[in-house]
């Protein structure tokens, strides 16, 4: 087995969630996903699809009907984006590797923005990359970016930089202007950008377009950015393994090709599951805020009125993502959270060292009652260790 391969860290988060798994009594809230089905139109699309036999192989770059649907999609929130840039993944996650597989060599550099989810980090690193970091930075519970290190991390050595705004863990958004400093910046090293913005539309925030900020706002289509997006989130799709992504037109055709050797197409009836998602945004997307919004201003008042915690609202995202006084090994700490309150929480170290000490918790709850019943037995098992 390559070395690369086998210097990669088991995912802490699985390792927490093993711990609880097919215990009853266990309020999980480990993984970055919700607890409410797929909408019955996507679901019905699908089936209509198998129905009628579609179960054969499809274009490496997606159906045209779904590419078209994708570029009307984004150029409702973006500046106007043409079909031809859009290339149909099986998943955010395979959108990703796509990318760095099409950018990153062996022995390149790649820096990445943490704390960050894993596979970020990871994926540069199966290719044999040397991946950086440059480390978010906590100022009463809320994470900022220092601009100023993001620009002396990144070089004209600096191949990639890798993004995820608004970001997992830690709810943290960019602003348009740091997009635009960035931007500028990586033009001036020649370093392309890899934007994971699979959040933008769980954004909490009044913006004109219904969204997050977007690199896609402030760049041209030549422009060394690549950005991932996916059906998951906005959609209730998350195992339906389907994303896309917005790539530089001189990048498409080997696109193609990658995707042939990586998983040859997406399944036609899962392409036309997203059709359905896309035509019936205007009512999934918007019911699918507002409940996330409702649960984050559930979950953060009362986590705040905790001892010893310290958490802020994310801008984005579905975390909350918070530390507990007193308790530095994030790991230990979601452990013992599971074995004696009950509490399945991801650990902060699984995102970054940086993140050492703080907690993941997906507030993506059909039930809010369930994100108070959580605070509570957090509450129960915090009294317990103060008592003497």
């Amino acid at each position: 087995m390559r070395e690369a391969i086998h210097n990669l860290e088991a995912s802490k988060i699985r390792e927490v969630a093993n711990a609880g798994m097919g215990r009853a009594d266990v309020l999980a809230f480990w993984f970055g996903e919700g607890d409410e089905v797929t909408p019955e139109p996507i679901r019905r699309a699908a089936i209509e699809s198998l129905q009628q036999g579609e179960t054969f192989y499809a274009h490496n770059l997606g159906l045209p009907e779904l590419r078209e649907a994708v570029a009307r999609y984004m150029s409702g929130l973006h500046p106007a984006i043409d079909a031809g840039r859009i290339a149909i993944t099986s998943g955010g996650v395979s959108a990703l590797m796509l990318a760095i597989q099409a950018l990153v060599d062996a022995g390149d550099e790649v820096v990445a923005v943490t704390p960050v989810w894993p596979n970020l980090t990871a994926q540069p690193a199966i290719l044999g990359a040397r991946v950086g970091s440059v480390p978010l930075v906590p100022k009463e519970g809320m994470w900022t970016l220092d601009l100023d290190a993001l620009r002396a991390a990144v070089t004209s050595a600096t191949k990639l930089l890798v993004l995820n705004a608004p970001n997992n863990p830690t709810g943290w958004t960019l602003t348009r202007a740091e997009q635009q400093a960035i931007l500028d910046h990586c033009r001036q090293t020649g370093t392309w950008i890899l934007a994971d913005e699979v959040y933008e539309r769980l954004y909490y925030e009044p913006t004109s377009n219904g969204c997050a900020p977007s690199f896609l706002d402030v760049a041209a289509p030549d422009d060394r950015l690549v950005v991932v997006h996916s059906f998951s989130k906005s959609f209730l799709m998350t195992g339906w393994r389907l994303g896309w992504l917005v790539l530089p037109p001189a990048l498409v055709n080997g696109m193609g090709k990658l995707i042939e050797f990586n998983t040859s197409c997406t399944s036609v009836f899962t392409q036309r599951a997203g059709i359905a998602a896309l035509a019936h945004s205007a009512e999934i997307t918007p019911r699918v805020v507002a409940h996330l919004k409702t649960c984050r201003d559930t979950l953060v008042p009362l986590l705040a009125s905790l001892p010893g915690v310290q958490v802020a609202p994310a801008r984005g995202g579905m975390y909350a993502f918070f530390r507990l006084e007193g308790f530095d090994d994030s790991l230990a700490l979601a452990k013992r959270l599971v074995a004696e309150a009950g509490l399945g929480l991801a650990p902060g170290n699984a995102f970054a060292p940086q993140a050492q000490g703080w907690l993941r918790w997906c507030f993506a709850s059909q039930d809010p009652q369930r994100l108070v019943l959580g605070v509570e037995r957090l509450r129960g098992w915090l009294a317990a260790q103060a008592r003497p």
